[in-house]
């Protein structure tokens, strides 16, 4: 857990020297009061010299602004090096101060995703805010992809990847009904029409599984498919099939640039997300493990440059443990300094969440990747690997001194 972890006593009458001593910089704070049963104010601000100013100083009587100056008796703060780290401050100790109003708080509303109901005896594909998961944490009751960054893109993208399969989209019960008239998709010959008896379970099974192949290999189990299926035709010299299965592979190809780069399979959403710290010289690393935020880690480069670890090597301990036991442990004593809260061995180990909580953070982190402008970089891993090196470039960036802005010239 992120913790507050300085803390001020306040007083009216010093409060010159109270407000000297706090940064002006982006901050999560709890302002206690002087009646123990009173609640606390937790707040998030960009300036946070400025902002307790504002609400500990001296009242303006002609102002109905909020002020805490004879109630107030402390407070409790953390200065955060980005809008991330401050919203995942402020998430954890909401939830633990009003875990009845949280979510209002941050006004938080769950991702929207797709669903592939494996439970129904003839899945369909649909967009959803609703993850269900068992006792600890791990989604069930179907496949989920995700997170879009609303409804409507889910939505556009499901129907656009359903062009290339032939599930039904229909809401109804099926029945096999062989009197049934079926729909407009069964006629265009789009769907398998299970209503009608048009297949048997075996078949739509498999065009099911096809589909669900499709999601978690984000499309590039139909892309071989056709591209196999174009060679083979070019072989056999039909090269009319082999130019339709190129405008097929063409389609999908312009069907997955349509896919932000977050949406994934839900338990196999794995990157790391860089940040600015708030110390000199510090980048911080926030793991994202099968949706769920770990717990992150601060990356002291200033203090690094003397001691006999890299700092790939120290990337490598925190986002893959397992490899190496014995060189997470010695990286762990011989830089102490480097991790805030756990050792490597142990952060990323995946916890039982609460029923929620996995939609909590999948909206923390949708929330980020999707904002405009967005801060900070991401990087995912693929075929069980991380891009160290990119990985390394982008903490460089992060801690280049932001560009001066530059002169306006006139023209005489």
């Amino acid at each position: 857990m992120l913790e507050l972890d300085f803390s001020l006593d306040f007083d009216p009458a010093s409060d010159e020297q109270f407000f000297s001593v706090l940064p002006s910089k982006l901050a999560v704070c709890l302002v206690e009061l002087n009646d123990s049963n009173a609640e606390p104010l937790l707040i998030r601000t960009q300036d946070l010299q400025r902002r307790l100013k504002r609400l500990l100083g001296p009242p303006d009587p002609t102002s109905k602004r909020l002020n805490l100056r004879t109630l107030a008796r402390g407070v409790k703060y953390r200065a955060v090096g980005s809008t991330f780290e401050q919203s995942l401050t402020y998430y954890q100790h909401a939830k633990k101060l009003f875990p009845q109003r949280y979510r209002d708080l941050l006004r938080m509303r769950p991702p929207a995703v797709l669903k592939v109901s494996l439970r129904n005896a003839y899945p369909r594909c649909y967009v959803t805010r609703h993850i269900s998961v068992d006792a600890s944490g791990v989604p069930t009751a179907g496949s989920y992809y995700g997170p879009f960054p609303s409804r409507g893109a889910a939505l556009a993208f499901g129907n656009r990847a359903l062009d290339f399969f032939k599930m039904r989209r229909c809401q109804i019960k099926i029945r096999r009904d062989p009197t049934f008239p079926g729909c407009l998709y069964s006629e265009m010959k789009m769907c398998l029409a299970p209503c009608f008896a048009g297949c048997s379970k075996e078949e739509y099974d498999t065009e099911v599984q096809r589909f669900v192949k499709f999601l978690e290999s984000s499309g590039e189990s139909l892309r071989a498919t056709f591209e196999s299926e174009r060679e083979r035709a070019s072989d056999d010299l039909d090269f009319e099939r082999a130019a339709t299965l190129h405008k097929k592979v063409e389609k999908l190809d312009e069907v997955l640039r349509g896919r932000p780069d977050l949406a994934r399979r839900i338990q196999a959403l794995d990157a790391v997300i860089l940040q600015r710290g708030a110390g000199d010289q510090v980048v911080a690393a926030y793991r994202v493990q099968g949706g769920r935020l770990c717990e992150p880690f601060f990356l002291p480069f200033g203090e690094i440059a003397s001691q006999p670890r890299s700092a790939e090597q120290i990337f490598r301990n925190y986002l893959d443990p397992a490899g190496d036991s014995a060189v997470a442990t010695q990286s762990a004593v011989a830089l102490p300094n480097v991790v805030e809260h756990a050792g490597p061995a142990q952060m990323v180990e995946q916890l039982p969440l609460a029923k929620g909580e996995l939609s909590e953070h999948l909206s923390l982190v949708a929330r980020w990747f999707y904002s405009n402008p967005r801060t900070g970089e991401i990087f995912f891993r693929e075929k069980n690997d991380w891009p160290y090196r990119r990985i390394l470039r982008a903490c460089s960036r992060l801690l280049a001194p932001p560009d001066p802005p530059k002169e306006a010239t006139v023209n005489s």
